[in-house]
């Protein structure tokens, strides 16, 4: 059952940027039909990072996203070129974002983001041993920053006021990893 039982007739490229791709595909699904799928291939690999200090606070950031026009309250993210170490693209983003440059890094999750209609992949890191410095944000960023408990960036979760995948994701697998060491 894990054998690929999709094939490929033909595929073509309907959309290009510096970002993404979208494919359409001429395909012949598990059962033997003709049918088409749709793939939006990801140029980058999608970092998050959770930075924690001594006292378990943490930092969101706020910004208006433009796909969902909407603002959203996400941990530190940035995107990771395909040729780049993930780790130093979250220490990159972290400093961009909110002027925090870490010591200690540990990444705790992988996942694929939509996977039945993009090949996105993130890699989400925690970082400690922090010190302030200016942030360095992209011209095309403007940036809320919040440094909280994180018992209540939680809650936050809890109650759908973070919606950001990556965020929810990786705030609760730190929040089970937490528990999961106070059990021991």
């Amino acid at each position: 059952m894990e054998n690929n039982s999709w094939k490929i007739i033909d595929e073509i490229v309907a959309y290009d940027n510096k970002w993404i791709s979208l494919h359409h595909c001429n395909v012949i699904n598990p059962n033997g039909g003709k049918g088409i799928y749709g793939k939006v291939h990801f140029k980058n690999i999608a970092i998050g990072i959770i930075p924690i200090d001594e006292d378990e606070n943490t930092w969101l950031v706020g910004q208006h996203r433009f796909p969902l026009n909407i603002y959203s309250w996400e941990i530190p993210e940035g995107g990771c070129p395909l040729d780049e170490e993930p780790l130093a693209a979250a220490k990159r983003e972290l400093l961009e974002e909110t002027g925090l440059v870490a010591t200690e890094w540990n990444q705790i999750l992988t996942m694929h983001l939509s996977n039945s209609v993009s090949d996105e992949v993130s890699m989400v890191f925690i970082a400690k041993g922090l010190t302030q410095q200016e942030a360095e944000p992209e011209d095309t960023e403007q940036l809320q920053i919040k440094k909280l408990p994180l018992r209540e960036v939680f809650k936050m979760v809890e109650n759908n006021t973070v919606t950001d995948s990556i965020s929810v994701a990786a705030l609760q697998k730190l929040e089970l990893m937490m528990l999961k060491e106070k059990a021991i």
